[in-house]
């Protein structure tokens, strides 16, 4: 049986580690648009895979209800959900 000797500088080493990896798995959940109620115009175009125009003219047609605050507009992520699941008649199902 091997015995090993664990210093302070180990154990402080071991809380920076752990540390660091919380931090970083906070990081990517506040990162992450599926956590997130409302969502910016780019992560609405990044998680559908459109063009700022197809995202306006959602926005145009009243497909996707918005919020606009200031000079930025906002969308509820069940908004953008629904309007997966129903689907859409306009531009023949695309």
């Amino acid at each position: 049986m091997k015995i090993e000797i664990i210093t302070q500088d180990d154990l402080f080493k071991l809380k920076e580690d752990i540390l660091a990896e919380i931090r970083a798995l906070n990081h990517s959940n506040s990162t992450n648009e599926q956590g997130k109620v409302w969502l910016k115009s780019a992560e609405v175009r990044r998680l559908l895979g459109i063009s700022p125009g197809t995202l306006q003219n959602l926005r145009v047609t009243g497909t996707l209800p918005y919020r606009k605050i200031g000079g930025t507009i906002y969308y509820r992520r069940d908004d953008v959900d629904t309007m997966m699941e129903n689907g859409s008649n306009d531009h023949n199902g695309k």
